[in-house]
């Protein structure tokens, strides 16, 4: 077995995420099963024995510890990183090389991890491995946009940093019901403009309306505006030379749900026909498109950009040639909304305050997907 003495006992999440697929990273999730099948990170491996460790019982771990590899580094995970940090202790008592997770569950949501697209001049796209949110930093000459930004505002200005830009404006897609916008406190924060379309401002007043056919300028380059209406009433897509960044209108194997405006049946199937068109609209444009969304369901592609004519012959909502056809399969396909995504929107409209707890309310996995 490794080595267990250890100066620091815990692991943080960003070294977890970016040892995601190193073989000798074994990560060991210690919550109950219902937990884990809900929200969890990929290739982890669940032993459900937290009630156990709650109350300082280890017999479910010592029972299980031949599912555990003894030559490898063990990642454990719990909820918040306190009962990991007892399963941590007591497999290094056993000899193995294991360390608690720091902030547990609640930490891995707020990683965020960047990627640059060799495929696109100015984006680089930055990722939340554990809400399947992705937001971008648009950038050319000495300033950038930031699009869909999530609360964690050192994380925009450290990747701006990094490209010796100035944050001159923040732009979101939509209003999400996913995550807490950090658009309007980056804004504030830096006394720049904040872009949202006017139909899903709600009671805001403090933004600059974008419309279909607006452009907003970033260097001697201009982030171009599509109004494509569907997922929310209004939801835009942006272009950027060859690139399309599509927000939660399309995604790489599938589309935006359009049941999160607390409509009825006949709203839910009038938006999905706007998105229909919408997609029409989008998948119009040149095969070599490089599509960026706004979404992720897993993480087999990284970056997560594919063209327009890989993901038109591979996303079968997409295919769907018949309007009626298409609506039926989006419905159908619909599963549990996003937790707390009333609140969510609720903030995000400016219909309730944006407080110090918010950033909790979006921990868990990414249902804006129509299937």
């Amino acid at each position: 077995m490794s080595n267990t003495r250890q100066a620091d006992p815990t692991m943080s999440p960003d070294e977890v995420a970016a040892r995601r697929d190193d073989e000798d990273l074994f990560v060991l999730d210690v919550r109950n099963e219902d937990d884990y099948e809900e929200w969890h990170i990929e290739n982890s491996v669940n032993i459900p024995i937290y009630d156990e460790l709650l109350n300082d019982e280890f017999g479910g771990l010592e029972d299980s510890l031949d599912e555990i590899p003894e030559d490898k580094e063990i990642a454990v995970v719990c909820v918040a990183g306190v009962t990991s940090a007892s399963a941590a202790e007591f497999l290094r008592e056993r000899g193995y090389d294991a360390k608690s997770m720091d902030g547990g569950m609640n930490g891995w949501g707020r990683v965020h991890v960047t990627y640059e697209l060799e495929d696109v001049d100015g984006v680089t796209q930055i990722v939340r491995p554990g809400t399947g949110c992705l937001s971008y930093l648009v950038y050319d000459g000495d300033e950038g946009v930031v699009v869909d930004p999530s609360l964690y505002l050192e994380e925009y200005q450290s990747v701006a940093d990094d490209h010796g830009v100035e944050l001159v404006a923040a732009v979101d897609t939509h209003a999400h019901a996913d995550h807490v916008s950090g658009g309007r406190p980056l804004a504030d924060e830096r006394d720049v403009p904040y872009y949202l379309h006017p139909t899903d401002a709600g009671e805001l007043d403090e933004y600059e309306a974008i419309e279909d056919g607006d452009a907003i300028a970033v260097g001697n380059r201009e982030l171009e505006v599509m109004h494509t209406p569907g997922h929310t009433p209004g939801s835009v897509s942006l272009t950027w030379g060859d690139a399309l960044l599509s927000g939660d209108t399309l995604f790489i194997r599938s589309v935006g749900r359009p049941d999160l405006e607390g409509s009825d049946e006949t709203d839910v199937r009038e938006a999905a026909a706007e998105l229909f068109d919408s997609l029409d609209r989008l998948t119009d444009r040149p095969d070599e498109t490089v599509v960026l969304p706004g979404h992720m369901s897993d993480e087999e592609i990284r970056p997560l950009a594919t063209t327009l004519g890989d993901l038109v012959a591979d996303n079968e909502l997409v295919a769907v040639d018949d309007r009626n056809a298409f609506v039926e399969s989006v419905v159908a396909g619909l599963s549990d909304e996003p937790a707390n995504y009333n609140q969510i929107k609720a903030i995000n409209w400016g219909k309730e305050p944006l407080t110090d707890e918010a950033a909790d309310l979006e921990l868990g996995p990414n249902n804006c997907a129509a299937s």
